[in-house]
């Protein structure tokens, strides 16, 4: 993690410097001091490189003189469209082309405190590293970037809009984290001490083992974990922001008291590795099953957002931990579970396992605390990364107010969302001769359509939506804010979610 500090706007006398400057802008501030400096040398090298501060374009200039070691230019396009977003990305950009520099700064003449901060939250973000393992990587090979600070009119106003943003990051890097680990590492039961971690954030923090499940009677969730050594659990998390202090229970076995009034809810699926059990997947590419986890790793890395930055709000996050293995005592296709709900399932596909886990937590989120809304994350279906790519998180709602909600909050971060159907035709396609319902629809035609319909029929009415993030929790390549590897896709959606619309 980089360090994001914030000083009085002043040109730089060494080491490395990104201006951020907007489409068609004339040089300002810094950019024109430091193009005096340079007698003109910093407008001709742009004018050379064809920059003209569109979106994304970028240039950099090495050993420009005036002292310093490398200037770097960014674009931020039109000013008048500027957004949060597009400043976190420039920031981002700037970082990324100095990550060989041990300090460095940031400009942008004419961004307010707000978005000076955003550029700073982008810069964090993209300087993300997992190296943990590494033990022989060359020196030269290592990012030495340890310090990015941002040059601001009003320092301390900017220093005060990045304190939130920076429990956010926080909550970013945590999930970013639990999603690299080798699931050698990460089983359910470290999973589950890792979010005990959130104490520390005033997080209530309960956790289930076998033992507990089995008197509640999760016998969808146990299904999965039963071929695992690897005990399973359940962590249900509370962050009472809209409860007044005095009014906290302590975290343990029994719930918080008093009990949160219609709290936001969020449920992550956590297979922290997935081999599909008996209904075995291929070989090649099983090493990405680590990330099955993603969707339990968002929603710990959401409450330490929250929580970290106060949020006045009460929410409640809910994880299922197991690991998907075969052996002698695994779930076989053709079984039939009774879930927490008393609905039963004839699981056709041990494979499809993922909404196995959720149907219990998701029962057990609505009939413990009543929540105002339920969502749901989860690497559930690569039917969704067929549909949708790498673009797009799959988004399936029960209810129109907080689909529409989701989708605009996906908008103003880049954590883009596209709603996809749900409709009786496809619950049909579920039915089942000897039980309740079976695990998947018939063939591979709608496979995260139907996955979303198995949901739905365990959160009772209540106001859902439920995200299929297959796609985008683990990145191939760079993205904008994100180095190759753990996105952490779904952090900043929510907490974006919460702020617009259910603080107090």
């Amino acid at each position: 993690m980089i360090d994001i500090a914030f000083a009085k706007a002043a040109l730089p006398k060494s080491g490395a410097l990104a201006l951020l400057l907007g489409e068609g802008a004339a040089l300002t501030g810094l950019a024109a001091e430091l193009d005096a400096a340079l007698k003109g040398g910093l407008a001709r090298a742009l004018a050379a490189a064809a920059f003209k501060g569109k979106r994304d374009q970028s240039a950099v200039l090495l050993a420009p003189g005036a002292g310093l070691d490398r200037v770097v230019a960014v674009g931020l396009g039109k000013l008048d469209e500027l957004t949060a977003h597009h400043a976190e990305t420039a920031g981002a950009k700037a970082a990324a082309a100095l990550q060989k520099d041990e300090q460095a700064s940031i400009a942008a003449d004419g961004l307010d405190a707000a978005m000076l901060a955003h550029a700073g939250l982008g810069a964090r973000l993209r300087s993300y590293r997992f190296d943990k393992y590494r033990t022989t990587l060359k020196e030269d090979a290592k990012p030495k970037l340890k310090r990015v600070t941002i040059l601001a009119g009003d320092a301390a106003a900017a220093r005060t809009a990045y304190i939130p943003l920076a429990a956010v990051a926080s909550g970013v890097e945590l999930t970013r984290d639990l999603v690299s680990e080798p699931a050698n590492i990460l089983s359910p039961e470290e999973m589950a001490d890792r979010a005990k971690a959130l104490k520390s954030l005033g997080v209530a923090v309960e956790v289930f083992d076998r033992r507990d499940m089995e008197k509640l009677g999760f016998g969808a969730l146990l299904g999965v974990a039963q071929g695992s050594e690897n005990e399973p659990r359940m962590v249900v998390m509370q962050w009472l922001g809209a409860t007044p202090a005095e009014e906290h229970g302590k975290s343990g076995k029994k719930a918080a008291k008093p009990a949160p009034k219609e709290p936001v809810v969020f449920v992550g699926k956590g297979v922290t590795f997935d081999t599909g059990g008996i209904s075995i997947k291929p070989a090649a590419g099983m090493e990405d099953m680590k990330w099955d986890m993603a969707g339990a790793g968002t929603v710990i890395g959401l409450m330490a957002a929250l929580a970290g930055r106060k949020a006045r709000v009460d929410a409640v996050g809910l994880v299922g931990l197991v690991e998907n293995m075969p052996s002698g005592n695994a779930q076989r296709p053709g079984d039939v579970v009774t879930s927490y709900s008393g609905q039963t399932i004839e699981v056709l596909n041990t494979d499809a396992e993922g909404r196995l886990v959720l149907a219990d937590v998701l029962w057990y989120a609505q009939k413990r605390f009543a929540p105002r809304f339920m969502v749901d994350l989860a690497t559930l279906t690569g039917a969704i990364i067929v549909a949708l790519g790498h673009e797009n998180a799959g988004l399936f709602a029960n209810d129109d107010v907080l689909a529409e909600r989701l989708i605009a909050a996906g908008k103003a971060t880049g954590e883009d969302v596209w709603r996809m159907p749900l409709g009786e035709a496809y619950d049909k396609l579920i039915d089942c001769e000897i039980a309740d319902m079976k695990n998947i629809g018939n063939g591979r035609a709608g496979g995260s359509i139907t996955a979303a319909q198995f949901l739905k029929r365990f959160v009772n009415g209540k106001p859902w939506a439920h995200l299929d993030i297959a796609g985008m929790a683990w990145g191939t390549k760079e993205g904008a804010l994100a180095p190759k590897g753990a996105t952490g896709f779904g952090v900043r959606l929510l907490d974006r979610l919460v702020a617009e619309h259910y603080e107090q």
